[in-house]
């Protein structure tokens, strides 16, 4: 038997063993093979989210992220329970995650299409003073601000706030009014000595 005969046939074999594993000509799958494929569709997201990069997937997520985790989501999930062609849902789920990347690059280059994908940052207060209308557009009421701000260790009174934000992420940033250097005289005794404690 030649190297290349041989070669074929333990190709063959390999693949009448992935075949039978996965259950690709199966009918019905039995729960080995539905767990074997979702191993597979584990380790092919695992590429997948290195490709991407982990912050995408683990931190706050722009709405383009959003829309890819559900669309990969529901697609793989159907080369799992086997109502769809294993490799061609894999394929499908490549090629997503090849779209969200390339979208991911045009909007670096142009931030029109940015402000398009992603929306743009709702300022909530300015200088102070409550931004009604973006309230309004956000969905966010003056409480859930406050909320926040408590989670933050930032001051609950909104007139100490500079700005607030709502960032394209969906996360709210918090920058609060810078107070000038205040002075403490503490008398320790009347006639012997004052402390002065700049307070800042």
């Amino acid at each position: 038997m030649s190297i290349a005969n041989f070669v074929s046939d333990r190709a063959a074999a390999i693949w009448n063993l992935v075949q039978l594993g996965l259950g690709l000509q199966a009918e019905v799958l039995t729960a080995g093979q539905m767990l074997l494929r979702g191993l597979a569709i584990y380790g092919l997201l695992i590429v997948l989210i290195r490709v991407i990069g982990d912050r995408r997937f683990c931190g706050q997520h722009a709405a383009i992220d959003v829309i890819l985790s559900i669309i990969l989501g529901a697609t793989l999930s159907r080369a799992i329970n086997g109502s769809a062609p294993f490799f061609s849902t894999m394929a499908v789920g490549i090629f997503l995650v090849g779209l969200h990347w390339l979208l991911a690059l045009l909007t670096f280059h142009w931030p029109r299409l940015e402000q398009i994908l992603k929306g743009q940052a709702l300022t909530l207060i300015d200088q102070g003073e409550p931004q009604r209308r973006n309230f309004r557009r956000s969905h966010i009421t003056p409480n859930d601000l406050v909320a926040v701000l408590r989670r933050q260790g930032a001051p609950a009174d909104l007139a100490q706030i500079k700005q607030a934000a709502l960032e394209t992420d969906g996360s709210i940033s918090v920058q609060t009014q810078k107070s000038g250097d205040r002075v403490l005289e503490v008398t320790v005794a009347a006639g012997v000595q004052t402390i002065r404690i700049q307070l800042e």
